[in-house]
């Protein structure tokens, strides 16, 4: 599933950095920078919400991955917390302790994201597609207010050693790309 038809004053579109996505490249559009990482995009989420009032919101950002076989844009599906790690108590990799929803799944197709406040350069204890430092606690603002939500990320790295050159290169590229994908739904 796409959004059918985006309107840009009933959209929000959150993003980490205005290299990701700058403002001159979506002038119509309600654009948030959230800054970096879970707690950034938490209260920039909830302050961006009452201020808009949006009936969707999107996070568009850039992304390391994990899998080899991804690259270019791509939509996220499933959300998880890459770095709750209280296992010595019992929980999974990834399980908030006593919360009831831990990792989270839309009805669309797509792939699996886990966030974390750190960049990635290697392999990680929780199974996940991509990394990000922002789409989890987004995703869960949205579920707790049944708000519609879409998460696109542009694949800038493959989370190892080259990862922080590769972002630089590939930021830009991103921009491009969910520019023209996101035009095709006015």
């Amino acid at each position: 599933m796409t959004p059918d038809k985006l309107i840009p004053k009933d959209t929000l579109i959150i993003v980490a950095l205005e290299r990701e996505l700058p403002r001159s490249l979506l002038p119509n559009w309600n654009i948030v920078y959230s800054g970096v990482g879970k707690v950034n995009a938490s209260f920039s989420v909830v302050n961006a919400y009452n201020t808009f009032k949006p009936k969707v919101i999107i996070n568009y950002g850039t992304a390391g991955s994990l899998n080899e076989n991804l690259n270019g844009l791509i939509q996220i599906n499933n959300f998880k917390q890459r770095d709750m790690d209280v296992r010595p108590l019992g929980f999974e990799m990834g399980e908030t302790p006593y919360d009831k929803i831990n990792s989270i799944t839309l009805d669309y197709e797509g792939y699996s994201c886990g966030t974390g406040d750190n960049f990635v350069i290697g392999k990680q204890k929780l199974e996940t597609d991509i990394v990000d430092m922002e789409s989890y606690p987004i995703a869960k603002f949205c579920l707790l207010n049944n708000i519609s939500f879409f998460c696109y990320k542009y694949i800038s790295d493959n989370a190892n050693k080259d990862a922080a050159n590769d972002w630089e290169l590939n930021i830009q590229k991103g921009a491009d790309l969910f520019v023209k994908y996101i035009d095709n739904f006015i």
